[in-house]
């Protein structure tokens, strides 16, 4: 177990598209980079930026149409954005490129959107959506419960991670070549097809099997993860968080480390750096309550 360190709720200017919810309340993709930070919410269709620490977030259009407010009926129109990632310059013909993309869980999850950020990391309008579909109909093959929660960029592979869960679903990342995802976003080629998929076992807290929440790439193929064990047997019905991790695979995905979250906050996006060391993460917190903002936390564990 370790600590971690609350730097701020994930509150939004007043002039948000939400009436009468001035936060974010389910956070699940993280991004820090150009001294901001980039969030994006599974019951959102915009990705929320805040400059610094104290000031209030701003929010981007992602995807068309108005949600409703209320929970249930939120949940069955929304895009379930689960992941966000950052494609970085140097490897694209523009500047870097924030990408999220559905959890493919249901018809309506299987869209994705990406927006490129100018010199200083600004947001430039507008986003452009995907369908995820070619991606992730192979995937189901493997996947009787398709569940993307994860994205990261680690070399030259793009990974996704798929969230298992105590219905059989197993937890697993799939990797790409990155060149082959770039070509398929930006230049109308083919979707991608998987390199390799390697299954996980992550164990479990309470007797609840741990599942992938997000993932985020170290230096030499190793990548860092964040895990809940929630008490639900499918990908769409939330369940009780009886606690989360945060965690270490090595180049060839064996479990490295684990380390338990000091409560049973559910965690869903991350961010790390490895600094003398040590691995410093931010990461974002869910409640599974629109009356709840999400946290952003800081904290840092050893190899």
């Amino acid at each position: 177990m370790f600590s971690t360190r609350h730097l701020r709720d994930l509150t939004l200017r007043r002039a948000t598209h939400t009436p009468g919810q001035h936060h974010l309340s389910a956070a699940s993709g993280l991004v820090c980079a150009n001294g901001r930070v980039y969030v994006m919410a599974d019951d959102e269709h915009h990705l929320a930026v805040f400059d610094d620490a104290h000031t209030h977030g701003r929010t981007v259009r992602l995807f068309e149409g108005t949600l409703p407010s209320g929970m249930k009926a939120r949940k069955k129109r929304k895009a379930d954005c689960e992941t966000l990632a950052l494609l970085p310059g140097g490897v694209l013909p523009t500047d870097n490129v924030l990408l999220t993309l559905g959890s493919g869980s249901r018809p309506r999850r299987c869209r994705g959107a990406w927006i490129v950020l100018d010199a200083e990391g600004r947001p430039r309008r507008p986003a452009r959506q995907i369908d995820l579909v070619p991606l992730y109909e192979p995937l189901r093959k493997h996947f009787d419960d398709l569940n993307i929660e994860g994205a990261f960029v680690s070399g030259r592979e793009f990974v996704l991670l798929q969230r298992g869960h105590a219905g059989g679903s197993p937890n697993a990342s799939v990797h790409y070549a990155l060149g082959c995802v770039l070509a398929w976003l930006f230049d109308g080629a083919d979707a991608p097809v998987a390199l390799r998929l390697r299954r996980h076992r992550l164990g479990s807290v309470a007797g609840v099997p741990l599942g992938f929440t997000d993932g985020a790439a170290l230096p030499g193929g190793r990548w860092v993860f964040t895990a809940v064990a929630e008490a639900t047997d499918d990908s769409v019905a939330d369940g009780a968080c009886v606690g989360s991790v945060v965690g270490v695979m090595s180049a060839q995905g064996e479990l490295l480390a684990r380390h338990a979250m000091p409560n049973d906050e559910k965690i869903e996006g991350i961010d790390a750096r490895l600094r003398r060391g040590r691995i410093e993460f931010c990461v974002v917190t869910d409640a599974d309550d629109p009356r709840i903002a999400s946290r952003l936390l800081r904290g840092s564990v050893g190899m």
